[in-house]
This record gives C-alpha cells, structure tokens and sequence, in this order.
C-alpha cells in the first residue's frame, strides 16, 4: 500500500475524516479524540508538507490537496466518509463533498470566500505565525507542557488557550515551525483559492465559526449562498480553532451531520473508485 500523507487512524463503525487547518497536524483535534475514536473510524491524516507527510510534487492547490487525500482513502479502502475540517480542511472538506466523497460535512471556519481585504489580513496573520513560532521552534515542546506556555502558543487560534493540551500546542511546532508546504499552501491552497461547484453537493453539511474568530473574519456564512444543503450555526466565545475552545458543541454537530446522512438515499452515494 503507498500513501501519499502521514495517517492516524483509530476507531471502529463510520469512516469519519478529520482535516487540520494550516499550520497544525492531525494532533489539533486531540481534544475531541478520544469520544469520536469510542464511535467512528477514524482518518486524520497529516495535510501535505505537515507534520509527517511530505509536500505535494504539485503545487498544493485545493483541488491537488483534496486528490491527495482521494487517493489515500481509495488506498485504504474507504469510500465515502463524514468530514470534520477546520480553516483550509475545512475548504476540502467542502471540495471532497462537490466530488462526492462526503457522506457529511462539518466545516468549520472554512477558508475560500474572503474578501481580498480580508485575504490580506489573513495572510499576514499567518505569515506573523509563522515567522514568530519559527524563532520559537527550539522552546516550543518545554512551552507546550505548561498552561501558560499553551496560552501564549495558541493565542492566536484559541479563544481559551489554557484548555488546549499539550498536543495541541507542540503540533504548532510540526506545523508553523517546520512545516516544509507551508508557504506554498498559503499561496496556492488560501489566498488565490475561489471555489466552484458547490451547488452540486448535495449532503448534510453544518457551517460552524467561532463567535471570537479573529482569522476567517466574516467568510463563513457566505457559503449558505452556494451550499443548498447547508445550516450555519456559530460557536459561541470559540477561537479559529476551537477544538479545545467548545469540544461539546462540535461533538454535537458531527453526531447532528451523521445522523442525517443516514436518511438520504443510498442511491445519493457514489461508490468507492480505486485509483488506477
């Protein structure tokens, strides 16, 4: 079996995929493991150029990204899964839907419909990130086993940082520290993405920002425009990535998202193709 992305799995029943935003790895949703591993399968699998995965031998557009992880799922066998994305896995997320491979959707805080203003200031908010955490690289696992270390890692991303876990905070360290894609997929996966089709997704999909969201600024909502079969509900007090920030919540509406893709149709679903 050849994967092209590093992969934590874990979990019987349901196929549920998590996406990591920009700047993490799979260990952002530590917060949330251990109840979806008691009740789905789960995919979390480390975006390109993250964590363990290597960078794509293409530029990491959305639409490469979302092949990549295509692919890997056709590898290990799985079909069509539930997605729980938060900022750009959240963007493919909604791209693995419009393809069809998304039984349900949770995004939250998806990127893609800024405005150029507002892809302006998220891009340097990532950028100062970046460069900041790159220079702290070194101190980050010491930092990351104290709250307060936590709380100054995570500021940025976490309405109540001091609720992270240490897992949490040294993914930054495999994230924005040393993440050999990130400019690229800043670039090409974020500030030039423009989705299209996405009036042909036709599963359950929950629109979720946080109400202290201070990165994706307005954009969420705009996708209730284009997504017939989307709801918006907002995460009150939560961060960018409120993992840790409102567990419960989110919990809440993944059990919400998979429950009603039980009631569609079979006939809706596209069986599993393997690549060739």
């Amino acid at each position: 079996m050849t994967l092209q992305l590093s992969w934590d799995c874990a979990g019987t029943g349901e196929p549920l995929l998590l996406l990591h935003g920009i700047g993490s790895t799979h260990d952002d949703f530590s917060a949330l493991r251990p109840r979806l591993d008691a009740e789905y399968r789960v995919l979390a699998p480390d975006l390109p150029g993250h964590g363990r995965s290597p960078v794509l031998p293409v530029r990491p557009t959305i639409a490469a990204i979302t092949a990549a992880v295509t692919a890997d799922l056709d590898e290990l066998g799985v079909g069509q899964v539930h997605v729980l994305g938060n900022s750009i896995g959240a963007r493919v997320a909604l791209e693995l839907a419009v393809r069809g491979r998304a039984r349900s959707v949770v995004a939250i805080s998806p990127s893609g419909l800024n405005t150029p203003p507002e892809r302006l200031h998220q891009g340097l908010l990532m950028s100062v990130d970046r460069l900041a955490l790159r220079g702290l690289r070194p101190v980050i696992p010491l930092a990351a086993r104290t709250v307060l270390g936590r709380s100054l890692l995570l500021a940025g991303l976490r309405s109540t940082p001091w609720l992270a876990g240490e897992d949490e905070a040294r993914a930054l360290r495999s994230g924005f520290a040393d993440a050999d894609g990130f400019w690229d997929m800043l670039w090409w996966g974020i500030l030039t993405d423009v989705p299209t089709g996405l009036d042909r997704i036709d599963c359950p999909v929950v629109l979720a920002q946080g109400t202290r969201d201070l990165v994706a600024v307005a954009q969420t909502p705009r996708y209730l425009a284009a997504i017939p079969t989307a709801r918006f509900v907002p995460l009150v007090g939560a961060g960018h990535a409120p993992q840790s920030d409102t567990p419960e919540p989110i919990l809440r509406l993944v059990a919400q998202a998979t429950t009603a893709a039980r009631h569609i149709p079979a006939a809706r679903h596209i069986p599993l193709q393997r690549s060739a």
